[in-house]
């Protein structure tokens, strides 16, 4: 009977030996040092934006805190037209049509600044970038996270570019303004995509989820 062959010691094709494969080292995932809705306060109160801090939510596919107010005099005014919020897209295309911009609701909701909080830069300047064409925008990220060759060589310049302030937070969720925002970007008038946008944040503000900013 043939002897088994040595499995070990057996070549495969170009006369290479089988080597065992060693485990790669396994890396931790950053995490974030607290929630989306406490890290968003913290990070408001940082930068200055005087508002209310509303939780998280996906807008245009993109999860964002957005810090906004209402505007008292406009809700009023729509309360007296019985106009709701409209967060149907078609309608609110519409509100920009020449024919029709006369009739349309004035925007009821002053957004002071969008948030987005994520455990890598990457995810969260995809969330920041469209709405910095609108107004002050800011990525909050944990500070493992800004402490990568990664950041220094790709982030800050992108985040500059686009004018986008970052928020670090440590271990215990102490924040810290790692990049100032800036207005030297061009800012969009308003057109249908930012007239959404408030009617969603109008209709958040009416549903009294805020939190408020964190004030030391």
């Amino acid at each position: 009977m043939a002897a088994t062959p040595n499995m070990e010691s057996s070549t495969v094709a170009g006369g290479a030996k089988r080597s065992r494969s060693l485990p790669s080292r396994v890396v931790p995932p950053i995490e974030l040092p607290a929630s989306v809705e406490e890290l968003s306060r913290k990070a408001a109160a940082l930068l200055g934006w005087n508002g209310i801090v509303l939780p998280e939510t996906t807008v245009l596919g993109r999860k964002i805190c957005v810090v906004a107010r209402l505007r008292t005099d406009v809700h009023a005014e729509r309360i007296a037209m019985g106009m709701d919020p409209v967060v149907d897209r078609a309608t609110v295309d519409t509100w920009t049509w020449p024919e029709l911009a006369a009739t349309a609701p004035a925007p009821a909701a002053e957004i002071i600044g969008v948030l987005a909080v994520a455990r890598h830069w990457r995810t969260a300047m995809a969330s920041a970038v469209p709405f910095a064409r609108y107004g002050e925008a800011a990525m909050v990220l944990p500070s493992p996270a800004v402490l990568t060759e990664d950041y220094v060589g790709n982030c800050l310049p992108r985040a500059r570019a686009y004018g986008l302030g970052i928020v670090s937070a440590d271990p215990n969720a102490v924040t810290d303004l790692d990049l100032e925002g800036h207005n030297e970007r061009m800012i969009l008038d308003e057109d249908p995509v930012s007239r959404l946008v408030n009617e969603i944040v109008y209709d958040q503000l009416l549903r009294g989820t805020e939190l408020p900013a964190e004030v030391d």
